[in-house]
């Protein structure tokens, strides 16, 4: 029979564990680039967008749509980025914590 008190020491360590690990990904910082490098959009781990960069030799009244186009690609191309980067620091942080359990995947409670 499974020690019930040592089984939910391990949950709380748990816990603590992945709130610190949410918490770094405020610090983990990807980029997305689209227009070879025109627009460039930054965001954290947590899915916040902290830059957005756009050449100015695409600022032109005539190319809006084109401008927004490439923002909304970059943006979303570092956004998916981030989601990789926030499973795998999620991964690392939480490793050995608990046994591997087939179908258990704590990388979706990024929050």
């Amino acid at each position: 029979m499974l020690d019930m008190m040592k089984m939910m020491g391990k949950v709380k360590e748990m816990q603590a564990r992945l709130k610190e690990v949410q918490d770094q990904l405020e610090n983990v910082k990807v980029s997305g680039e689209a227009g070879a490098g025109m627009v460039r959009a930054t965001v954290n781990g947590k899915k916040k967008l902290l830059a957005l960069e756009i050449d100015p030799s695409i600022l032109n009244v005539n190319d809006k749509v084109l401008v927004q186009d490439l923002a909304v690609a970059a943006v979303n191309k570092a956004m998916e980025e981030a989601e990789v980067r926030a499973r795998e620091e999620i991964r690392k942080g939480t490793e050995g914590m608990l046994p591997n359990i087939p179908g258990m995947d704590l990388s979706n409670l990024m929050g």
